[in-house]
């Protein structure tokens, strides 16, 4: 009966947090997100462990046997997240996850509303279209925030990955995935205390790296010398 007691206790603060964080981050409408001020204060309580888990809904890039594993939180109104994956993540494909010795983890950490509906999108097109419709997404995001009707130009842009207008209404509709997504950010935020992205987790500890590949090998050199690689 305790265990119940605790499951339903989590449950609930799950959907607490997530109807509070879609209020923050504003309801789907034309023209750009409205956001209001206050976060939401209360979280289930999850393990670093469990959190820093590969899980069956993540993207991921490189191989499962990867000695090292990054986790990426990012947002697709960021622009240093549209940086990380214009210009340094391609070193890193070349220089370690082609060569199995990184995996990177993709998780979503939405910081406004279009961000939050644009991870919607790349959820509803299908995971084997997903990345490539993040791609997307981030190589058109200057013109995406710049427009005068966001919501309309990221539907264009989910046009592009193959969905169709009705698909496109139905997932932004999904309450559900909203919640889940929403959920996620919450807890990268209490157990890895991300605060900004994009925010990289290694080992189950957040680690601050800068935008720049030479930083990046910095951290990832040291980590698989220790591993044996």
């Amino acid at each position: 009966m305790r265990n119940i007691l605790l499951f339903l206790g989590s449950l609930a603060a799950v959907l607490v947090v997530s109807v509070g964080l879609y209020q923050w981050l504003g309801q789907p409408k034309s023209g750009p997100a409205t956001v209001q001020t206050t976060m939401p204060k209360s979280a289930p309580v999850i393990s670093t462990t469990d959190a820093a888990k590969v899980r069956a809904d993540d993207y991921v890039i490189g191989s499962a046997t990867a000695p090292l594993t990054i986790i990426e939180y990012a947002s697709l109104t960021c622009s240093h997240c549209q940086n990380f994956h214009a210009k340094i993540l391609p070193v890193l494909k070349k220089d370690y996850i082609d060569t199995g010795k990184l995996r990177l983890v993709y998780r979503d950490f939405p910081l406004d509303g279009i961000a939050l509906r644009g991870s919607m999108l790349a959820r509803c097109v299908g995971k084997e279209r997903s990345l490539a419709l993040i791609d997307i997404i981030f190589k058109r995001q200057g013109a995406m925030v710049a427009a005068k009707d966001p919501v309309a130009a990221l539907a264009k842009i989910a046009g592009l990955g193959g969905m169709s207008k009705d698909a496109v209404k139905k997932c932004l509709e999904d309450k559900a995935l909203q919640a889940k997504i929403l959920a996620g950010r919450v807890e990268a935020e209490k157990v890895f205390g991300i605060d900004g992205t994009p925010g990289f987790v290694i080992n189950g500890k957040k680690v601050m790296i800068d935008l720049d590949p030479k930083a990046f090998k910095a951290v990832i050199d040291p980590l698989l010398a220790k591993a044996g690689k």
